[in-house]
């Protein structure tokens, strides 16, 4: 689950990094009482869920409250648009009013989860303010890593030599390797799955603090943090991938036009491939999970029709958990109650799967039903162009 970045903030000072001061604000009145109470010039950001944001006109300088309430007339309600947002953008409901800091150097934090490993890294880099994978692919040996072992977390040795090795003074160093350390503890205290500071400053009076904010968090955990849930943005999210959640289906929204509708993470990322294989492009993921019931089915399917790009529809199910006839009852439901328009193509094997066949041939709908992968993969290919 990704959250925003004044949030994100607020987590981490709650274990001890510097963060500038800020008030997020959804209206222009509340981003004029933030820049006074702040006072003198106060930096604008926008609230959106994506990278970018300085170069599509979502960061903004004021110099004073007057400034800053006619850059929030233009802001909010702006949609933006950046690299990581696609054509379609996002618009802004909300900003970040924060005060500005004198900037001597810009540096880089994060922590991920190294799956080779089993542990996590942390990493750290001289090159803040630009995007970490730039970086990884120019001059990769300006990123630093430190391994963090499990119940210990980061050791102050290992901080104080990352700091070092970036080039942050000795008159800093203690100050940088303890936002580290407090960074970590951030990371494990709320089961992250990204913790990334970009840019992470020394500012000139020798002071450091986290400029900007990600957080991710492992959606597998949130059972532990209530309270966390409720920073989600459902605004911030695809409204098919936010239907989907209800129904505990694992949905992501794609670019292409064939719909996938599949059991099982492993065959849906094969399903996906083979697609693209037969020169498709896959307009979803869809896992509906090994155990659905009917009612899940027809839920899932309308979902998955309800994109507008979608073309044709490809089932690809194994019949265990899931029996092959429950999947065909699900299907048959859901296209009688949609009117479906789009063409079908279905591929079954497993338990009862001639009862599903069955069930699909008596319904008075015209389903294509594919012989393995491959066939079934080149059909709808075919009927989507």
């Amino acid at each position: 689950m990704k959250i925003h970045e004044y949030q994100a903030k607020a987590l981490l000072a709650q274990y001890g990094v510097p963060v500038p001061r800020g008030e997020v604000a959804r209206s222009v009145e509340e981003v004029e009482a933030a820049a006074r109470e702040i006072g003198g010039p106060v930096v604008v950001k926008a609230q959106i869920h994506a990278g970018g944001r300085g170069k599509g006109g979502g960061v903004k300088v004021a110099k004073d409250a007057a400034e800053a309430v006619e850059i929030a007339k233009r802001m909010l309600g702006m949609r933006l648009v950046t690299h990581q947002t696609g054509p379609e953008g996002r618009v802004i409901q909300r900003v970040l009013v924060e005060q500005t800091l004198p900037i001597e150097r810009e540096l880089y934090l994060a922590i991920v989860l190294d799956r080779g490993l089993g542990k996590l890294v942390f990493m750290a880099s001289s090159a803040g303010g630009v995007e970490i994978e730039e970086v990884a692919a120019k001059q990769p040996e300006l990123i630093r890593r430190e391994t963090i072992e499990p119940g210990l977390g980061l050791a102050p040795f290992q901080a104080r030599k990352l700091a070092y090795e970036i080039g942050v003074p000795t008159a800093s160093a203690n100050a940088a390797a303890a936002a580290m350390m407090a960074l970590t503890r951030a990371y494990e205290a709320v089961d992250a799955s990204l913790a990334e500071i970009n840019p992470f400053i020394l500012a000139r009076d020798g002071k450091v603090c986290a400029l900007d904010a990600k957080i991710n968090l492992d959606d597998n955990a949130l059972y532990r943090h209530k309270n966390l849930i409720e920073l989600r943005d459902l605004h911030e999210e695809d409204p098919l991938e936010v239907e989907a959640s209800r129904f505990g289906l694992n949905y992501i929204k794609l670019e292409g036009n064939v719909g996938c509708m599949v059991n099982g993470a492993g065959l849906a990322m094969a399903t996906m491939d083979i697609i693209q294989h037969s020169g498709g492009s896959p307009a979803n993921f869809l896992d509906v999970g090994g155990g659905a019931s009917a009612e899940q089915i027809r839920n899932a399917f309308r979902i998955l029709v309800s994109d507008r790009s979608v073309r044709a529809v490809l089932i690809n199910i194994f019949g265990g958990i899931l029996r092959c006839d429950v999947l065909a009852t699900g299907v048959v439901a859901a296209a009688h109650e949609l009117k479906v328009r789009v063409p079908i193509v279905v591929r079954m094997e497993g338990t009862n799967v001639e009862l599903g066949r069955e069930i699909l041939t008596g319904s008075g709908l015209d389903f294509t039903v594919a012989e393995g992968m491959k066939d079934a993969a080149e059909k709808v290919v075919r009927l989507a162009q």
